[in-house]
């Protein structure tokens, strides 16, 4: 298949070519009475051409430049223009254009249906592989957006406890390999990626339920092994300096006793009242 490149397609100032195509018609009205039917005949010919071979460039816009089939190069210089008359000047949007996808279900890495949507900043950069490596290079950035957002999603879980890279943890280098994925894909169509995104992230709502309850249970579980780990710091500390200073002594039963009660004071999901013994009414 042929591959084509955007060059620079052959043109003209418009203005002076405008001020030829004047004085030539109002030669031919002049001359409307002194010169022969034929004459008159070839010289509305070629006003009528002349008149063809004009065109406007736009800001940020391009004219693709087809000659009987032959791609001759694309204008992007905005202004006024003149050039062969027997060309067709395919239009070409150069603006920075957005295309936001709509919410995709997938399975994730860990076989979990969730779902994710994504948007996309993108521009034409090569007009002629935009407008002839493929059939439309709009409906082709949509798609081809689509798929790489289905496979980003397919490679990793939604969450991940440990340090493996996650969708739901990762946002920034997962926005820079779909991008990157987005630019290995577009660029047969001439397209630049300026930014990708995700903008939705979601378990599917038939597993939303189950899966927040094992989050819930998974960040309990993780705040009990926290409190745990203070506690048993603390008891270790006021016996160390209950032990230092002297301020009592004790046998081990003792000590199983004091472990115990300040173990459920320090790890109890409610505040404890304690009791209080100040001796007994009998010596």
């Amino acid at each position: 298949m042929e591959q084509f490149r955007e060059s620079k397609a052959w043109r003209l100032p418009g203005f002076p070519m405008l001020v030829i195509e004047i004085a030539l018609v109002v030669w031919l009205f002049a001359q409307r009475q002194s010169v022969s039917h034929i004459a008159m005949a070839v010289g509305v010919i070629v006003a009528a051409l002349l008149a063809a071979g004009f065109f406007i460039v736009q800001p940020n816009e391009a004219r693709a430049v087809v000659f009987f089939g032959r791609y001759a190069g694309s204008a992007r210089q905005n202004g006024f223009h003149w050039t062969n008359p027997l060309t067709v000047r395919r239009r070409v949007s150069l603006r920075v254009r957005n295309f936001s996808s709509d919410k995709l279900k997938v399975n994730d890495a860990a076989g979990n249906p969730v779902e994710i949507a994504a948007v996309i900043v993108w521009r034409v950069t090569d007009s002629a592989k935009a407008l002839f490596d493929v059939e439309d290079y709009a409906a082709f950035v949509a798609v081809q957006s689509e798929t790489a957002i289905r496979t980003l999603a397919s490679r990793y879980p939604y969450d991940s406890s440990d340090a493996e890279v996650s969708l739901l943890g990762n946002p920034d280098e997962l926005a820079s390999e779909l991008r990157q994925e987005l630019e290995t894909r577009l660029a047969v169509a001439g397209v630049e990626i300026l930014e990708a995104r995700l903008t939705h992230l979601a378990y599917a709502p038939e597993i939303a339920q189950a899966m927040l309850r094992r989050q819930q249970a998974q960040a309990i579980v993780a705040a009990r092994q926290k409190i745990v780990e203070g506690a048993v710091g603390m008891v270790r500390m006021a016996l160390e300096q209950i032990a230092q200073a002297g301020i009592v002594e004790f046998d081990e039963d003792r000590k199983a006793t004091m472990v115990n009660n300040l173990m459920v004071v320090l790890t109890s999901d409610q505040a404890t009242q304690p009791i209080v013994n100040t001796g007994t009414l009998y010596a």
